[in-house]
């Protein structure tokens, strides 16, 4: 049945099949270049992973030498967190601290009696609330205690804010707090605010007990050896060595008393010798020998003498440094010392606790002792207050916490800071109190030791992934695959289609030589006799066991076969080990040498604008281009030949039906012819 020719459905010499078998034979040259431009594109991908290779490596390298390089950067460890924590940048030199936290910084947080959130509603009027010298006013037209809160949430301006606490079942507190910490920010209410308060039991009324005492030249009492010296500027008491200065103030504190005294101290220390507070004596007054005259002519006397043994100044005395210069005298003529001021070239605010001084004594005078023989006490703005007291003699009732500023001691100076956060004490670092503690706390700004030991192992390994690239390009042994345990099969596969690929490419072969006489050369460094080599810090070049490669072979791969020789080095020899991976060497300051600054130098005309990578790229995409554009015009040569030949075959298949058909005729004429005989 198959051979049964239909005309017009089938071709009775199988044209479209020798068609197809011609075609074929037509398309042999277009099917080879579009071949040809599959593997060009395989090869320009091959290119493009070795860029990203090389990449990598140029960034790990790069990193161990820049401006950036982990060699500079600093961790603060802390020998209690709950204490104080730091963090410290790259500007931050290596040193140990000694801190003792005896206060953190607060701010104020006040909270009302339980009120009912049904019936308390909270009238309409001017609230005003302060923090330090920063004023909030709420022009609030009435409503609930929520809707209060979160009016002034949303016009606190980052000073004050508020919250229900249900400190009681079905009854709940206002909190009211500060969001500035500092014992100069107390948090004040004025206005509707402290009736407000006043009236939900969050404040009480009392007297405002701040005083100030006077530092003038009527108030201040000299004595001793240079009192003479001891001299006032704009309200601060200046008191030089040798010498004492009193301040009369009366003030009796109760066993239970807030009260503080606060004060600013301001110390400058004399480097030249002891001051030589002795001086000559005057010796006695000699009247005058008097005169006559007589007859216009005057005779004076000889004047009177008396001899003076000649002066000798007794000896210096021995350098004293006592900071233990402020103390308190009471009513019974007994005295106390109050805790040691530190050396500060600005006024630095103190606060002593009266309470724990006075026990119950009445203060008479605020004492400055100041028996240095080299340094200059000065005393600014001295006040009693009640810390617990805000603005306008309110007192809180319940105090969740009180506005203070953090008190630390750094190795025996005190420091006084409105925050917690503490950025200008050490350079380059910012210091966070967290608690008191009682004990010294050490402080340890060190190097980032893990940061270099991972830019270190993140060199080592794209180093290994780019020879490992190189290998598989450049060879055609599959042992350089089979050596490698940690692959996958899907990856030693892939790896299979690579190899040998550019195994005529010297460019590449060459790359991997000098890659491995780079890592393995010596360089200058500060302790060069110790350390010149990556071998002499844990990174070999030969093959281990346990790290995936064959030991028998060995293929330029770098190891890390034991860390804790790495581990070792870091430790003590960092700043040696940052000279070998980058070091000036010409004093210009600009890294001129090193294992990373080489291999940098080595790999960038590879990866740079223009460079080889590119350039290899770029050239196998002409090509590609102009594959393409031959296979179009081949494609349209081929389309046309096919044109051709179908037009040619339907004529041939037309010519042959006209012949068939004459055929018949003739065939069937010669019939007739023989019937009619």
């Amino acid at each position: 049945m198959s051979d049964v020719y239909i005309p017009g459905v089938r071709s009775r010499f199988n044209s479209d099949q020798i068609i197809e078998g011609l075609m074929n034979v037509e398309r042999i040259p277009r099917d080879r270049t579009e071949q040809g431009v599959e593997n060009l594109r395989v090869q320009r991908g091959y290119w493009q992973e070795i860029g990203r290779r090389i990449t990598s490596l140029r960034d790990s390298a790069r990193f161990l030498y820049s401006f950036e390089n982990p060699f500079n950067e600093r961790l603060a460890r802390s020998g209690d967190d709950s204490v104080i924590t730091a963090v410290a940048n790259r500007t931050a030199s290596e040193q140990t601290f000694s801190f003792s936290v005896k206060q953190t910084a607060g701010a104020d947080r006040f909270l009302s009696r339980p009120l009912d959130e049904r019936t308390t509603r909270i009238e309409a009027g001017t609230y005003t609330f302060s923090v330090g010298n920063d004023e909030v006013t709420i022009n609030y037209r009435g409503g609930t205690l929520r809707n209060f809160v979160e009016t002034i949430n949303n016009r606190g301006r980052d000073k004050i804010a508020a919250s229900l606490i249900a400190v009681q079942s079905g009854k709940l507190s206002l909190l009211i707090e500060s969001k500035i910490q500092g014992a100069e920010n107390r948090l004040g209410f004025s206005a509707d605010a402290a009736t407000l308060a006043v009236n939900i039991g969050m404040m009480e009324r009392g007297n405002d007990t701040r005083q100030d005492i006077s530092i003038t030249e009527n108030t201040v009492r000299k004595s001793g050896q240079n009192s003479a010296n001891i001299n006032i500027n704009n309200g601060a008491l200046i008191t030089p060595p040798m010498s004492t200065a009193s301040l009369p103030f009366n003030l009796t504190v109760s066993a239970d008393s807030p009260l503080v005294l606060r004060l600013e101290t301001q110390t400058r220390v004399e480097t030249g010798e002891a001051l030589n507070l002795a001086q000559p004596p005057s010796g006695p007054s000699v009247p005058s020998g008097g005169s006559v005259t007589y007859g216009g002519i005057t005779v004076e006397n000889a004047p009177s003498t008396a001899p003076l043994p000649e002066f000798t100044p007794p000896a210096p005395p021995p350098r004293n440094d006592d900071m233990g210069v402020l103390s308190l005298t009471f009513s019974d003529g007994t005295s106390a010392k109050l805790p040691a001021i530190s050396d500060s070239n600005s006024f630095t605010a103190r606060q002593y606790n009266l309470t724990e001084v006075a026990r119950g004594k009445t203060i008479v005078s605020l004492n400055v002792e100041n028996s240095n023989t080299h340094r200059e006490v000065t005393i600014g703005k001295v006040e009693v207050l009640d810390p617990t007291s805000t603005s306008g003699g309110l007192r809180p009732l319940n105090a969740v916490s009180t506005a203070r500023d953090a008190i630390i001691s750094m190795e025996g100076i005190e420091i006084i800071r409105p925050s917690n956060s503490i950025d200008d004490l050490i350079p380059g670092v910012t210091l966070n109190v967290r608690g008191v503690s009682e004990r010294p706390v050490e402080l340890r700004v060190t190097g980032n030791v893990e940061a270099v030991k991972d830019a270190i192992i993140s060199f080592v390994g794209n180093y290994n992934l780019l020879m490992t690239e190189l290998n598989v390009l450049t060879r055609r042994d599959e042992r350089v695959i089979d050596e490698i345990s940690y692959l996958t099969p899907e990856e030693k596969a892939s790896m299979r289609q690579r190899l040998g690929a550019f195994a005529s490419d010297s460019t590449l072969t060459t790359l991997r030589g000098n890659l491995q006489r780079t890592v393995t050369a010596p360089y200058p460094t500060s302790l060069e006799r110790e350390l010149a080599l990556l071998t002499q810090i844990g990174i070999t070049t030969g093959g281990s066991r346990g790290t995936g490669y064959d030991p028998s072979r060995l293929r330029g791969y770098l190891e890390i076969p034991d860390e804790s020789i790495l581990d070792a080095a870091l430790e003590t020899k960092m700043p040696a080990i940052k000279e070998l991976f980058g070091n000036n060497t010409s004093g210009e300051g600009i890294a001129d040498t090193g294992v990373g600054f080489n291999v940098n130098e080595l790999v960038r005309s590879f990866v740079e604008i223009g460079g080889i990578v590119s350039l290899k790229t770029s050239t196998i995409d002409s090509r590609i281009n102009q594959d393409e554009r031959r296979i179009q015009n081949l494609d349209r040569q081929l389309a046309a030949r096919e044109q051709d030949l179908r037009i040619q075959y339907a004529r041939m298949e037309a010519a042959y039906a006209r012949m068939e058909q004459l055929s018949n005729s003739l065939d069937n004429f010669s019939q007739q012819n023989r019937g009619n005989r």
